[in-house]
Formats: structure tokens, C-alpha cells, sequence
């Protein structure tokens, strides 16, 4: 049993969802950003106020913790500790990437050899990614890349790989190779966090609230191709 709110600001758009038993029952979503400043507390207000009015209360805040931007992932996990220190409720952080997974694998039909590979834009052609299976175990962890040709061979020269996410969407020039498939379009949100959290949460899977860090794009530039961050 478990009542959970989720927050997405890792990239210009803003959402919040709760969900009750992995049931949503609010959800509130702005892809007209960046806009997090003016909107994320609204929309956690109006969520309060839903879930007092379901006779709920919190179990858990789940937060997007990159990589992602820096100003919109400190609005986000700013809001998830102040909620937890004020409630005395547990915090699940969420890397961004597999938030985009998840919401593909939800929305759409993937072969059970595809491999998944989210990516975050960072500059020029440096992107943030992972690699995936359909089962969403870790086949790569997220690590900087500086897109090139050759980029991610090991992996197309034995299956498809499907690349998505806003880095995902310069790098269909440059990565040429038959097994590449590129999904446009696909941004983070709150709505697909609701299973990964449910699972962290049965798990305890929690991140201290008082020294936990998001992933800033800002303090990991890639000088090398698949330099590790974590």
C-alpha cells in the first residue's frame, strides 16, 4: 500500500503525478517550459489538495534526479526534500534515463532483442545515455558520450538499438549504422516514474534526504567518449 508523489524537472518540461497503489489518480503536466519556478509549486498544492480530499496521505516523494538541467532538477528535488522534511516521509530518487525507457516500453511495441538507449543532450554532440534491455536491466549505466560515427558499435553490431530523448534527436545524421532506429520525441515524465517508484518504494529504495545531490549536466562534460559519472 502506497500513496506516492512524483516529480519530473530534469528537462523543460514540468509534471507532477500521485499515485495510489500505482493507480494515478492526479496528474498535472506543462510542456511549454522551461517554467518549473512558476508551476511545480502549484502543481504540488493542487496534488495536496487531491490527495487530502482521497483521504490519503503521503507515503513517498519520487524525484527525476538526472541528468538533467541544472536549474530544473534544483526546483525539483528543492520541492521533494521540503515535503519530505515537513511530512517525515522517505524520498526515491529516479535517474532521468530510465524514466525514458520506462515511458517507451510502455507506449510502445518493442522486440524482445531491442536495446534501449535514452539520451540526454548536453552540448554540440555530447549527450548523456544508457543502454537498456526491454526488461529495463542496466546493459550500459548512464555515462557522457561524444557522439560519433562509430558511437555505441559494440552494442548495433549485435542487436537493434532503439535511441531516444532530446540527445537522441541530433545524432540520427551521425550514427548511420542499419540497427539504429530513432524514436522522435520522447521527453521525461512524471506519469512513466509511476512503476519505477512503486518498485523502489516495496523495495526501500530511498536517498537521504539531507545530502542527496541530482545529476547537473553542468558538472559533467564529456572530454572523452563513454566517460563513466557514477
Amino acid at each position: 500500500m502506497s500513496c506516492i508523489l512524483n516529480i519530473e524537472t530534469a528537462t523543460p518540461v514540468c509534471s507532477v503525478v500521485v499515485s495510489d497503489n500505482g493507480k494515478i489518480i492526479f496528474e498535472r503536466e506543462n510542456t511549454v517550459g522551461p517554467s518549473h519556478a512558476s508551476l511545480l509549486g502549484v502543481f504540488v498544492a493542487d496534488a495536496m489538495v487531491e490527495v487530502r480530499a482521497s483521504g490519503l496521505t503521503l507515503d513517498a516523494v519520487s524525484v527525476s534526479c538526472g541528468p538533467g538541467s541544472y536549474t530544473g532538477l534544483r526546483i525539483g528535488i528543492s520541492e521533494a526534500k521540503g515535503l519530505c522534511y515537513g511530512l517525515g516521509i522517505p524520498m526515491i530518487a529516479i535517474k532521468t534515463p530510465l524514466i525514458l525507457a520506462q515511458k517507451v516500453i510502455e507506449t510502445e511495441e518493442v522486440d524482445a532483442d531491442v536495446l534501449l538507449c535514452p539520451m540526454i543532450d548536453a552540448r554540440r554532440m555530447e549527450v548523456y545515455a544508457a543502454l537498456y534491455d526491454k526488461q529495463l536491466n542496466v546493459v550500459r549505466d548512464i555515462a557522457a558520450d561524444i557522439v560519433e560515427g562509430d558511437s555505441y558499435k559494440e552494442y548495433l553490431s549485435k542487436s537493434k538499438v532503439l535511441f531516444l530523448g532530446n540527445g537522441a534527436d541530433k545524432c540520427d545524421d551521425c550514427i548511420t549504422d542499419s540497427n539504429a532506429r530513432f524514436l522522435k520525441g520522447v521527453y521525461p515524465s512524471a506519469k512513466y516514474m509511476v512503476q519505477l517508484s512503486e518498485d523502489a518504494y516495496a523495495a526501500k529504495q530511498f536517498v537521504d534526504v539531507a545530502y542527496f545531490e541530482p545529476f547537473y549536466l553542468k558538472d559533467f562534460v564529456a572530454t572523452t567518449p563513454k566517460k563513466n559519472i557514477f
